[in-house]
C-alpha cells in the first residue's frame, strides 16, 4: 500500500459505500487533495470526520466535488448508478480531465461512459476493483482498468493507493469484462468450497484439520485459505453481500448471451445464491453458499 503521494493531486471521490470509504482514506493519506460526495450525506461527514485531519472535504453534488479536480474516482451500485452520478460530475469537469469508475457494471455502460466523456474532451476508464472490504481498507485491491493507455498512466499513481495490483487489460470495457471472469472464477471455487466442507461435516471429520491439509496441496485457494474454517464455523459476515453477488453475476450472464460464452456452472451458482436469498441471506457474505447445504 503506498501512503505517500509522489504528486499531491487534486481529486474528487463520489460513492462512500463500503469500499468507496477506505479507498478514498487512502488517497487522503496519501496526501492528496480529496473531495468527496455521497448520496447520503451523512456519510461523507463521517468521512470528512474521520480523514479531514488529512485535509478532506465533502461536497453537496457530484458536480461540485468534480469542479477543479485532476482526476475523479467513482464507486457506486449498477449502471444507471454509473450514469447518473459519473454524468454529473462531467458537467463540470474541465476538458482533459480524467474519470475512472471502480464500480462493477456492465461493459456497455463502460462504453457508453467513455463516449460520453470523450464527447467532452474527458478520459473515461473503467477500473473495477477486486479484493472485498478487507483489501479496501488495507490497501491492496486489484485494479482491473479499460481505456486509453495514456488516462491509465495519469491516473495509476493515485490508484496505487488503494491497489496493490493495478493493470491496464485493454480498450474500454477491458476492465469491466476482466471483473467478470474474476467473478466467474470466485462463484465456482466458493460453491466448491462449501461442498467440500459440507462433505467433511457429513463425513464425520475434523473441518478445520481437513482444511489444514488440503490447504497444503492442489486444492489451495485464497478462498479456502480465508473462507474455509469461518463457514465451518458458520460465521458468514465478512464484507461482499450476496445481493451484490448476484447483481454481478447477472452482469456476467447478460454478457455470456450477448457473447455466446457457455457458463453453466456460474448460471447454476447463481440460482444457489437465489436460495440463500430465499432463506433471508442477502446480506451474508459470499461464502454463505455453505448455508444452503448444511440444513
Amino acid at each position: 500500500m503506498a501512503e505517500t503521494a509522489t504528486l499531491s493531486r487534486t481529486i474528487a471521490f463520489l460513492g462512500l459505500g463500503t469500499m468507496g470509504f477506505p479507498m478514498a482514506g487512502h488517497l487522503a493519506r496519501a496526501g492528496h487533495r480529496v473531495t468527496v460526495y455521497n448520496r447520503t450525506a451523512a456519510k461523507a461527514a463521517a468521512w470528512v470526520e474521520q480523514y479531514g485531519e488529512f485535509g478532506g472535504r465533502r461536497a453537496d453534488s457530484p458536480a461540485e466535488a468534480a469542479r477543479g479536480a485532476e482526476l475523479v474516482f467513482l464507486c457506486v451500485g449498477g449502471d444507471d448508478d454509473v450514469r447518473q452520478v459519473a454524468g454529473a460530475a462531467m458537467t463540470a469537469m474541465e476538458p482533459g480531465t480524467v474519470i475512472a469508475d471502480h464500480s462493477t457494471v456492465s461493459a456497455a455502460v463502460a462504453r457508453e461512459m467513455d463516449a460520453a466523456a470523450t464527447a467532452r474532451g474527458l478520459s473515461f476508464l473503467d477500473a473495477p476493483v477486486s479484493g472485498g472490504q478487507a483489501g479496501a481498507e488495507k490497501g491492496v485491491l486489484t485494479v482491473m482498468v479499460g481505456g486509453d493507455a495514456g488516462a491509465f498512466e495519469r491516473a495509476r499513481d493515485a490508484m496505487a493507493c488503494y491497489g496493490r495490483s493495478v493493470t491496464h487489460m485493454g480498450p474500454s470495457g477491458a476492465g469491466q469484462l476482466t471483473k467478470m471472469v474474476n467473478q466467474i472464477c470466485i462463484a465456482g471455487l466458493v460453491q466448491a468450497l462449501a461442498e467440500g466442507m459440507a462433505f467433511a461435516q457429513k463425513a464425520g471429520l475434523d473441518g478445520h484439520q481437513v482444511v489444514d491439509v488440503i490447504s497444503k496441496g492442489a486444492a489451495q485457494s485464497w478462498q479456502m485459505e480465508n473462507r474455509a474454517k469461518t463457514m465451518l464455523d458458520g460465521k458468514f459476515d465478512f464484507g461482499f453481500a450476496v445481493d451484490w453477488m448476484r447483481k454481478d453475476l447477472g452482469i456476467v450472464l447478460d454478457e455470456a448471451r450477448r457473447n455466446g460464452s457457455a457458463v453453466p456452472v456460474t448460471a447454476l451458482v447463481d440460482q444457489f445464491y437465489a436460495e440463500v436469498q430465499a432463506m433471508g441471506g442477502n446480506r451474508l457474505d459470499t461464502s454463505s453458499l455453505m448455508t444452503r447445504l448444511v440444513r
